[in-house]
């Protein structure tokens, strides 16, 4: 079997692109014997245009997409219930804010140059800050937490934060993947060419991945 690249293009204000990830994950240590992953994260903002104050999360999503109070309150016990399953604890819905996740993504672009692992850290702590805390992630001290609980160096991502750094690198990997047709997350590239769409359960990620690696065309 070749070795795979896995683009995950996400949003951290996405609760299924949380799902996505733990199902992934979750498939990624049944296939870590057999298959050899680099997974990569990629930047997508659901709400490019949030104001600074940000949103009610309830008032946002009934206008965004035209649902009433108790269906997206069925909806997010359904969320709650899937993350459950895989791990990952979703907060209440109500009463909380829907904030712009820009300096999100250029931690989690600046993570990723220190390694792997490090940027699946800062993904982990800043979804979790997102849905689990409820945390401002558009406050800096909110997401210098969660850079302390991915246990990274927190000097170095208030300088990040305190600067405009990266902030191009992130707009230009916005705007490949939207070129590349991404319109909505998560997205899941492999190798640059395969795509998986949506919070697939992990045993969808795990057929699909062997799959890919035994086909002629995966390197």
């Amino acid at each position: 079997m070749k070795p795979l690249t896995i683009d995950l293009v996400s949003d951290v204000n996405c609760p299924w692109c949380a799902i996505g990830l733990n199902a992934l994950l979750q498939a990624l240590d049944e296939l870590r014997p057999e298959l050899q992953v680099t997974l990569r994260f990629q930047p997508f903002e659901l709400n490019p245009d949030m104001p600074p104050e940000g949103e009610d999360r309830l008032d946002h999503l009934m206008r965004k997409y035209g649902r009433s109070a108790d269906e997206l309150a069925a909806n997010w016990r359904a969320i709650q219930e899937r993350g459950a399953q895989l791990g990952f604890e979703f907060g209440p819905q109500q009463g909380r804010r829907i904030h712009n996740s820009f300096d999100a993504h250029r931690l989690i672009h600046w993570a990723g140059l220190q390694s792997e692992a490090a940027q699946l850290a800062m993904k982990q702590a800043l979804l979790a800050a997102n849905f689990t805390q409820g945390e401002n992630i558009d406050d800096p001290a909110a997401l210098l937490r969660a850079v302390q609980a991915a246990g990274l160096d927190v000097e170095a991502a208030r300088a990040v934060l305190d600067s405009q750094q990266f902030a191009d690198e992130v707009r230009r990997q916005e705007g490949f993947f939207q070129r590349a047709g991404i319109q909505s997350v998560p997205a899941f590239v492999i190798n640059h060419r395969h795509l998986i769409s949506g919070g697939q359960p992990p045993e969808v990620f795990v057929q699909a991945l062997r799959q890919l690696a035994q086909a002629p065309d995966a390197a």
